[in-house]
C-alpha cells in the first residue's frame, strides 16, 4: 500500500500487516511517536482519504471525539487501502539520519535490584548523531524490537548509555542480567523519537517515572554541561527507596549546578523516608505554577495520562507539554503473561 503525507508531499510503502509507523520509520521518516503501543497518542495523524484497520482493537490513545474527527494512531493502524495522511512532522528531528548499526555491550552495571546501566560501544568508524531525549531500537530475531531511551547526551556519545529494567520473562532483558552479556554483539537502529530538547528561554520542568528518567537525564546533562542558561526542576517518581537507582548521581549534579533542583518522590515509601510521598506529578503541581514551565514528562502510560489530564486542567498549553510514554512491546507482554501463567 502507498501512504502519502499531504503536507510534505512525501510518501512511503507499507507491507501487509505492517503498522503505518513502522513503514514510515523503515523509509527514514521519523514521524512523531512515543510508546508504540497506542496509549500515549503521540503518533496521531488525520486520515484524509483511505481506510485503516486496528488488528488489536481501537487504541486507548484516541478519544471518541478524535476518532469522529478522523484521527488515527500510526503505531497501531494498518492500511486497508492506499492512504493520505496529515501527521505532525517534526522536521528538526527528521533531519537526523536513522541508521542501522552494529555495536557491542561494553559494560553492564547493576544500579539497583532491577535496573542495569548498559553501555554500548559503536565501531570506531561509526557515530550516532542524535538529539537529547531520543531512543534506539535493539533489533531481535523475527523482526522484533526493544526500545531504549539514551541516557547519555549527544556530546558524550563515545558509549551509548541505556537504563534497562528487568522484565519477568523478558527475552532480551533477562539475558542482560545473566552473566556473559559483556562483549555481546547487537544490532541497533536509531536515533528515533520526537521527545527531544527544545530551545527556549522558559524554565524546564522534568517529570520522570522509573526508568523514564533516562531521556530526561540526557536532556538535563545537555543543558547543564553545555552551559545553556535555563533553570531545571527535576521530579523523579519511583515506588520505594531501593528504586532510587540514580539518586546519588542526581544529588551530585544538583550540588554542582545551582540551577538544577531535584526532588525524589516515593509512592510506597517506608516509615523511615523523610522526603516527598505520593505521585510525582502531584508533587510538582503542589510546589509550582506549571504554566511557567516547558514540561517534559517521561514514564509509564498511566503517569503520562495523568500529566496530560491534570496539567491541561491547570491551564498548561499543549505546545509546552512533551511526553515519552514507556510501555512494553506487545510480544513482551505476551511472554510475561505466559510466564506468570506457568508459575501460578
Amino acid at each position: 500500500m502507498r501512504i502519502s503525507l499531504t503536507k510534505s508531499r512525501r510518501s512511503f510503502s507499507v507491507r501487509a500487516g505492517e503498522s503505518l509507523l513502522d513503514g514510515a520509520l523503515a523509509a527514514g521518516l521519523n514521524l512523531p511517536h512515543s510508546c508504540k503501543s497506542g496509549n500515549c497518542g503521540a503518533c496521531r495523524a488525520h486520515l484524509r482519504s483511505g481506510r485503516i484497520e486496528y488488528p488489536r482493537g481501537a487504541p486507548l490513545g484516541l478519544s471518541a471525539a478524535e476518532v469522529a474527527e478522523g484521527y488515527v494512531l500510526l503505531c497501531q493502524a494498518r492500511a486497508a487501502t492506499d492512504l493520505e495522511l496529515d501527521p505532525v512532522e517534526i522536521h528538526a528531528v527528521a533531519e537526523r539520519a536513522i541508521k542501522r548499526l552494529p555495536c557491542r555491550i561494553d559494560s553492564v552495571t547493576a544500579l539497583s535490584h532491577d535496573v542495569l546501566r548498559v553501555l554500548l560501544r559503536l565501531p570506531a568508524v561509526e557515530t550516532l548523531d542524535h538529539e537529547p531525549g531520543q531512543y534506539i531500537d535493539v533489533l531481535l530475531t523475527g523482526g522484533r524490537r526493544r526500545s531504549f531511551s539514551l541516557a547519555s547526551p549527544p556530546h558524550d556519545a563515545k558509549r551509548l548509555e541505556l537504563h534497562v529494567r528487568r522484565v519477568a520473562g523478558g527475552e532480551f532483558t533477562e539475558t542482560l542480567f545473566a552473566d556473559g552479556a559483556v562483549g555481546r554483539l547487537l544490532e541497533i537502529e536509531g536515533p528515533l523519537g520526537r521527545f527531544t530538547y527544545r530551545e527556549g528561554p522558559a524554565p524546564m520542568l522534568l517529570l520522570g517515572g522509573g526508568t523514564g528518567l533516562a531521556p530526561l537525564l540526557s536532556i538535563l546533562r545537555h543543558v547543564l554541561e553545555n552551559e545553556l542558561e535555563r533553570e531545571l526542576k527535576l521530579y523523579w517518581g519511583v515506588r520505594a527507596e531501593r528504586d532510587l537507582y540514580a539518586d546519588a548521581q542526581l544529588r551530585a549534579l544538583a550540588a554542582r549546578y545551582a540551577r538544577l533542583h531535584y526532588v525524589p518522590v516515593l509512592s510506597a515509601a517506608s516509615d523511615a523516608w523523610d522526603g516527598r510521598r505520593g505521585w510525582v506529578h502531584e508533587a510538582a503541581l503542589a510546589d509550582l505554577d506549571p504554566c511557567a514551565y516547558d514540561v517534559y514528562a517521561s514514564g509509564p502510560p498511566e503517569m503520562i495520562a495523568a500529566v496530560r489530564r491534570d496539567f491541561a486542567a491547570r491551564g498548561v498549553a499543549a505546545g509546552r507539554l512533551w511526553f515519552d510514554s514507556f510501555d512494553y512491546a506487545p510480544d513482551a507482554l505476551a511472554r510475561q503473561a505466559t510466564s506468570a501463567a506457568t508459575r501460578s
